[in-house]
């Protein structure tokens, strides 16, 4: 028997929950706000000034001799279970940031999305129906997964939020053991993500980029100068800001369906994908590209791809970014001294094949991803390539000037 592996599976439905339920909802987001803070600001102030880091105990206790304090005596007013996850959710931020894998943790303000966490202890769930932690009334939600029996659901966690244009959401995290992985295919595909098409396979196609954000630039522009007119703190700037996160919804929602839609197809038309490894936090500080850059979802389209081929059974390997794909010719592998980002067709010096700048690149993104594949059996998910061409670092010295070209 194979080992079984459990995975985490999230399902987010609209939640539309009544006066008194929204209410509670609503304390307990200022609580976990304040709690959260708080306790940001007490270990960056032990942190800085006394040297000593906080452990998850240190803050738990903190939070306990809170709720006997007269000014923080409303944290017992709402459910401990959020505000418990609150504390694990920043000692668990503190130790990926200092692990390099995410930013410094922020503080939380009220006008962005609020959540809060409730584990099995502070919710139940029979028949269907939804019972949250200091509420009388079930709550309402729509569940729209056919595929999923509501009346056997068994979440781990749920989690209710509340987006800054005023929609309620509730999110299932349930616990599954291995899926069953998709038919082989017998195909292996390259991927070359760009601006002007979204990505460009080794097979020939071309998946367009729809520009969401493009398309709703205008919209978006002309609701900022109007809450920018309003008076802060006004009933009219708080209705203006409202519409600012809808026309960013829309935004937001269209861009996540192309992307699933998308990677939902690469992973069941081939076994083994292969994309590069593109640094998309230092492209964005590209002032011209940043906003088309950051529009195209890169980052997200290849989060998708990693869990999507891993539940599919399939093969993802992500290849160096400076591996010159585009430089590279994929018939004899000719390599360009240089090639200017406005040239989009090429002709091979060595071969005389005329190619076409994405085309091309995909083929030798899906030629070096099968190298790669093929160096060891465990090299085959995240697998590197060697830098080559002018890329190369080159040493310090015996460094030859290079020659100003008429």
């Amino acid at each position: 028997m194979g080992k079984v592996v459990v995975m985490r599976t999230a399902y987010k439905c609209r939640a539309y929950p009544n006066p008194q339920q929204a209410a509670i909802f609503g304390r307990t987001f200022g609580c976990v706000r304040v709690v959260w803070n708080k306790t940001l600001a007490e270990r960056r102030h032990a942190w800085y000034i006394e040297g000593t880091p906080t452990t998850y105990k240190q803050a738990d206790a903190a939070l306990t001799a809170w709720k006997k304090t007269e000014h923080l005596a409303f944290l017992s007013e709402v459910s401990s279970v959020p505000l418990q996850q609150a504390l694990r959710h920043q000692h668990t931020a503190f130790a990926n940031f200092f692990a390099g894998r995410a930013r410094y943790p922020r503080f939380k303000t009220r006008t962005g999305r609020q959540s809060a966490h409730y584990t099995r202890s502070a919710f139940r769930m029979h028949g269907g129906e939804l019972r949250m932690a200091r509420t009388t009334a079930p709550l309402a939600f729509v569940w729209s997964f056919d595929e999923v029996d509501l009346a056997t659901l068994d979440p781990t966690m749920v989690v209710i939020s509340r987006e800054p244009d005023g929609r309620w959401y509730v999110t299932f995290a349930v616990d599954t053991g291995n899926p069953e992985p998709l038919p082989v295919a017998g195909h292996a595909i390259g991927i070359d993500l760009g601006v002007k098409d979204f990505a460009v396979t080794s097979d020939g196609e071309r998946i367009a980029n729809p520009h969401h954000l493009e398309r709703k630039a205008a919209n978006l522009a002309r609701y900022q100068r109007r809450m920018a007119r309003k008076q802060p703190g006004s009933i009219n700037r708080r209705k203006a800001k409202a519409k600012v996160a809808r026309t960013c919804r829309k935004v937001r929602n269209a861009r996540q369906d192309f992307l699933h839609r998308t990677s939902t197809n690469l992973v069941r038309q081939a076994d083994v994908i292969v994309i590069e490894d593109l640094a998309v936090a230092n492209m964005v500080k590209n002032r011209s590209l940043a906003r088309a850059i950051s529009d195209c979802g890169w980052g997200e389209f290849r989060r998708q791809l990693e869990y999507k081929a891993a539940r599919a059974g399939r093969v993802l390997v992500m290849i160096d970014r400076w591996y010159p794909s585009s430089k590279t010719c994929s018939a004899c592998g000719h390599l360009l001294e240089k090639l200017s980002l406005s040239t989009r067709h090429w002709t091979c010096p060595g071969c005389r094949t005329r190619h076409d700048r994405d085309h091309n690149a995909a083929k030798n993104i899906l030629a070096a991803g099968r190298a790669a594949a093929g160096a060891s059996p465990g090299d085959v998910c995240g697998a590197d390539v060697r830098r080559q061409g002018p890329s190369l670092p080159q040493s310090a010295a015996k460094q030859k000037p290079l020659r100003r070209e008429p």
